[in-house]
């Protein structure tokens, strides 16, 4: 008895707990020398020289000492004028601003903060598989909402059915991971008129917010009543090509900041000092590092976005992010088959859509956050693969 594992001890929702699907694919594909590959949702682009040495130069002064539990407070501020510059948020950086380990983290604490066992957390699907293992964590009930027959969007419509006295938050991604879909300003002042009045939070999810090609970023918090029931979760990652350095934030009233950064403080006590002070340097003197890379984003887009639709798949088109979500129905394969065709036959590297929810599935997420010479040889032989089947 004594030398056997004791499995049975392991709390049951982290042994429920997957493996993301889209990183499921990316080890399977590693054992693919020869592939190419479009699953991995990371800037292709090198973080840019005036962070790395905002960083050399933080090692340098031996700055690599525990910060303040929230972050320095000079990049609360910087975030603060930030989001206010770009997007018109106004948040205080002395108490509505927390410093994160990533956006991810930004989520888990908010999550842990807001839920009780048994609380609702409304999913628009397909969606980023990262939400619902931090719900479940939690004690929550993830309920999903199919946006497919919608453009993939959630809208007020499609949500108020799905309220209950049990709701307890709604969470929002937009630009949205797997679709790169954009809410536009109308659908959220819907969304804004049937939440204003009720005891829910939302979670706003704007880590794509620098990607939006043809509108300016709008966000739910500055809808009317919203602000006091939304927390913005952001983060460098995506905007500034930093995915590894871990730096995100979370924005959103003192009286729900005050909680989350004690989850915060025993979770990870502080972000990395040096991504820190590095992350300071990109929100002031690269305030538009984003601009030339969304600018490559959209050509990649259109150029993808053509080509498959030259191949005779049916897709919306992306307002944002690096994401295609075509769907594959029409090949009688389900989506996994034919990720799996596609890569044993053509060495090409997709995500099944059923690793973005069970409504995925009969869709595949391509990345465009790769160079021209890699979608265009990509795009050939997905082509060529097509018209085998």
């Amino acid at each position: 008895m004594g030398n056997e594992p004791l499995t049975h001890l392991i709390n049951p929702q982290v042994k429920d707990i997957q493996i993301s699907g889209i990183r499921k694919i990316s080890n399977l594909v590693s054992t693919y020398k020869d592939a190419i590959t479009l699953t991995i949702g990371q800037p292709d682009f090198p973080t840019p020289d005036h962070i790395l040495r905002a960083a050399e130069q933080a090692v340098a002064d031996h700055r690599t000492t525990y910060t303040p539990n929230p972050g320095l407070p000079e990049l609360r501020q910087a975030v603060s004028e930030f989001v206010q510059r770009k997007y018109g948020q106004t948040y205080s950086a002395a108490n509505e601003i927390i410093v994160t380990t990533g956006a991810s983290q930004a989520l888990d604490i908010t999550l842990r903060t807001i839920l009780t066992e048994g609380a609702e957390v409304i999913l628009p699907g397909p969606i980023y598989p990262g939400y619902e293992p931090l719900v479940r964590l939690c004690g929550g009930v993830p309920v999903y909402v199919d946006t497919r027959d919608n453009g993939f969007k959630l809208t007020a419509e499609l949500l108020e059915p799905h309220l209950t006295e049990r709701t307890r938050c709604i969470i929002l991604c937009y630009p949205s991971n797997p679709t790169g879909r954009v809410m536009t300003e109308s659908e959220l002042a819907d969304m804004a008129q049937l939440l204003e009045h009720r005891d829910v939070f939302v979670i706003s999810d704007e880590i794509y917010s620098e990607l939006i090609y043809d509108a300016p970023h709008r966000s739910i918090a500055l809808l009317p009543g919203m602000r006091e029931k939304t927390i913005v979760i952001n983060g460098l990652s995506k905007s500034h090509s930093m995915t590894g350095w871990r730096i995100g934030f979370t924005l959103a009233p003192a009286y729900i900041s005050e909680h989350m950064v004690k989850v915060h403080q025993y979770n990870v006590t502080c972000a990395s000092s040096i991504s820190q002070y590095a992350a300071i340097e990109a929100l002031t003197n690269g305030i538009d590092d984003a601009l030339p890379m969304k600018a490559e984003y959209v050509k990649r887009r259109d150029f993808v976005y053509d080509r498959l639709v030259g191949m005779g798949f049916e897709l919306a088109k992306p307002e944002g992010a690096f994401y295609l979500f075509p769907s594959i129905q029409r090949f009688g394969l389900s989506s996994m088959e034919f990720t799996m065709k596609l890569l044993e036959q053509q060495r090409v590297a997709v995500v099944p859509g059923d690793a973005f929810s069970t409504y995925g599935e009969g869709y595949i997420r391509i990345s465009y956050a790769y160079g021209m010479d890699v979608l265009e040889r990509a795009m050939d032989k997905m082509e060529a693969f097509v018209k085998a089947l």
